[in-house]
């Protein structure tokens, strides 16, 4: 499914966000999330992950969600049309999957719906 020229790809419970078909990891990182929204998780991820890397000619951001236990393991990354210095890359992309106030403005924005009792 295409969305804003996103393409939204599920697999189960696993979400995959890319703007190009088939989504490639030329660099990446990966971390494990708390329980949340798995599409808006990718596309919060996206966003940042984008603004991160834009100086890299030729990235395509690709965002993978996996339910891992009783939360979620993220990959972040993307296609790069050319030389990139790749570890460099990798490491700017792991430091964005790590910074505190980051993640917390991500998992505000994904979290699950609140779970109501009925009597």
């Amino acid at each position: 499914m295409k969305r804003d020229g996103w393409h939204t790809l599920r697999d189960g419970d696993r979400v995959t966000l890319t703007r190009r078909l088939p989504a490639r990891f030329d660099v990446a990182a990966t971390a494990a999330f708390p329980p949340a929204r798995a599409v808006r998780l990718a596309h919060q991820v996206r966003q940042d992950l984008w603004r991160s890397l834009r100086d890299i000619r030729g990235f395509s951001p690709v965002v993978d969600v996996t339910p891992d236990g009783p939360g979620l393991r993220i990959t972040a990354g993307g296609a790069v049309a050319g030389p990139v210095p790749r570890a460099q890359a990798n490491a700017r992309i792991a430091a964005l999957l790590s910074d505190p106030a980051t993640r917390a403005r991500w998992l505000a924005h994904a979290r699950p719906p609140e779970r109501t009792e009925t009597p």
